[in-house]
């Protein structure tokens, strides 16, 4: 597999607004109707893939392998929040991610998402048991 060249300072930004499907009481993780912190981790998530995406080539992908998640601040329904993610650290095929997901000027997480670049197929196969 070769690998795609990635340099820290790579960065893309995703957008939510914050739905009923979003909140902590419907995730599971708490009983307030606020954006939940299984979404905020999510959300940054989906930001560190958009950052590799248009430099990612066929074959390879990546997969999230850990994640650390201060979150600050409670976000109500019908805000929205962006997430900025910015690659921090390349290790050969591990990526460091730094996060930041605001609503407007407010810093409401931060988000560390450590992913590995891999062979996508031998990854699917490996996880379906071929």
């Amino acid at each position: 597999m070769e690998l795609p060249e990635f340099s820290p300072g790579l960065s893309a930004r995703v957008e939510l607004t914050v739905t009923d499907a979003d909140t902590a009481q419907a995730l599971g993780s708490g009983d307030v109707p606020v954006l939940g912190t299984p979404r905020v981790l999510a959300l940054a998530e989906a930001a560190t893939v958009a950052a590799t995406a248009r430099q990612m080539p066929g074959g390879v992908t990546t997969v999230g392998v850990r994640a650390e998640v201060e979150h600050r601040a409670p976000t109500p329904l019908g805000r929205r929040v962006t997430a900025l993610a910015t690659l921090t650290k390349v290790d050969g095929r591990r990526l460091v991610f730094e996060v930041a997901v605001r609503d407007g000027e407010e810093l409401v997480a931060e988000v560390r998402v450590e992913r590995m670049l891999l062979d996508r197929q031998r990854f699917i196969a490996k996880a379906i048991g071929d």
